[in-house]
This record gives C-alpha cells, sequence and structure tokens, in this order.
C-alpha cells in the first residue's frame, strides 16, 4: 500500500509540475522576482534609516551631557571662588557622572556609525544589484516576447497552430461538404433524366410518355441541326462553277497558248 501510495503522490506531482509549466509566464517570474528585490533593498534603506536615527538620537544626548558636563565644571569653580569647597565637590561628583554616560554614549555613536556605514554600502550593492537585474529581466522579456511572436507566426504559416488548425479542419469540412452537394445533385439530374424522379417544377399532369417523347422529339431536334451543320461544312468545301470552267478552258488550249484578250 505504500508504494502505491508513494506512486500516486509521483504521479500527482508530475502531473502539477507539468501543469506549473503550461501556466508559468517567466514574464511574471521575472516581475515577481524584481518586486521581491525591490522590496528587500526597501527593508534594508529602512534599516539604514533607522540605524541613522538612533545614530542621531545619540548625538543629541552627547550634545546634552557635554553642556551639563560643563556647565558643571562651571559651578564648581564657582563654589571654590565664593569658599564653598563642599559645593564644589558635589559640582564636581556629578560631573565625574556625567562624564562616565558622556563617554558610554560616545561608544554606543561608534558602534552605531559603523554598523550604518555597513547597511550604507550594503544598500548601495544590492541597490546595484536590483538595477542590474532590471536590465536583464527588460532584455529576456523582450527577446522572449519575440520569440513567442516568431513562434506563432511559424505556426500560423505552417498551420500547425491551434488557431490555424482549426481554420484548416473547418475549410476541410467545407470542401467535404460541398463536393457532398455537388455528387447528390449530380446523382439527383441523373435520376431525373433517366425518369426515376420527377421533376417537381415542371407542369402537373406530365405523365412518363410525355416525357419520353419530349426527350425524343429533343433528340430528333439535335439530330437535324447536325445534318444541317453537316451540308454547310460541305458545301462549303465543293469548288465554285466558274472556277471549275476556267479551269476547263485552260487545259483545251494546252501550253504555249495564250488566252484571248
Amino acid at each position: 500500500m505504500s508504494s502505491i501510495a508513494r506512486r500516486i503522490a509521483d504521479l500527482f506531482r508530475i502531473k502539477a509540475n507539468k501543469a506549473l509549466d503550461r501556466a508559468e509566464d517567466p514574464r511574471e517570474v521575472l516581475d515577481y522576482s524584481y518586486g521581491q528585490q525591490q522590496e528587500l533593498l526597501l527593508r534594508v534603506r529602512r534599516g539604514v534609516a533607522d540605524v541613522a536615527t538612533s545614530r542621531k538620537r545619540l548625538e543629541l544626548q552627547m550634545a546634552t551631557l557635554e553642556q551639563a558636563g560643563g556647565k558643571l565644571q562651571g559651578q564648581a569653580q564657582q563654589a571654590l571662588a565664593v569658599g564653598r569647597e563642599d559645593l564644589a565637590r558635589e559640582a564636581l561628583g556629578r560631573r565625574t557622572t556625567v562624564t562616565a554616560q558622556l563617554a558610554d554614549l560616545q561608544g554606543q555613536h561608534v558602534a552605531l556609525q559603523a554598523q550604518e556605514e555597513k547597511l550604507t554600502l550594503a544598500s548601495q550593492r544590492l541597490e546595484a544589484k536590483v538595477d542590474a537585474f532590471r536590465t536583464r529581466k527588460e532584455t529576456i522579456k523582450a527577446t522572449y516576447t519575440a520569440a513567442e511572436a516568431q513562434t506563432r507566426i511559424t505556426e500560423a504559416v505552417t498551420g500547425i497552430g491551434e488557431e490555424m488548425g482549426d481554420v484548416g479542419m473547418a475549410i476541410q469540412r467545407a470542401e467535404d461538404k460541398t463536393e457532398q452537394l455537388q455528387a447528390r445533385a449530380g446523382a439527383l439530374d441523373e435520376l431525373i433524366a433517366s425518369g426515376a424522379l420527377e421533376d417537381a417544377t415542371l407542369p402537373a399532369g406530365r405523365d412518363d410518355i410525355q416525357a419520353e417523347l419530349d426527350r425524343a422529339s429533343a433528340g430528333g431536334d439535335i439530330e437535324l441541326e447536325l445534318a444541317r451543320m453537316k451540308g454547310e461544312l460541305t458545301a462549303a468545301s465543293e469548288p465554285t462553277p466558274a472556277l471549275e470552267s476556267r479551269d476547263d478552258a485552260d487545259a483545251d488550249r494546252g501550253p504555249g497558248k495564250e488566252a484571248p484578250s
């Protein structure tokens, strides 16, 4: 049972692959692949923008901490100037904390900047590949369209295409029906001429005896016409009397005699 099930599954996959091959249009597949690459490029660009935004936010925090550290340094100096060493010590302690935070942010800023540069380079490379794929895609699509058109033209010229095949079959059927109708019409004419069938267009009451008499009369008319034509041909081939008399006179004179003027 497992062997039968496996064979059925293989047969189903084979049929499905053939159906997909017939339904698949390479131009649509190329357009879909190009769309997927564009989406990937868009995600990479969004990643670059997000990293750049984080870097900019860190730069703003770093600027704020630098300002706070400078302010605390000034406050410590002012406290010492007025004899408040305790305030100066507090200000310097806060400044130390701010400096530590600033150093941590600077490390994060360096990491984000390196990541941004890598993503930017990757985005540029991916964009170049997408552009190259787009050019190649359009070339393949144009070549495929031209080959498809050439194939259809060749099929139409040779008559092996589905459309032209249907046209050829329709023409063949029309010719067969025409020949069949012509044969039927000829057979009916022969049957009418032999008297086996009656001509419905002739006047009512016309019997077969009258039909035979009409055919005999028509045949007699033809014989009379042939006799008349033969007589005309015979008369045309006989010489005229004037020519015969002149030939006899020339014969009576003999050679060396001239005819009287």
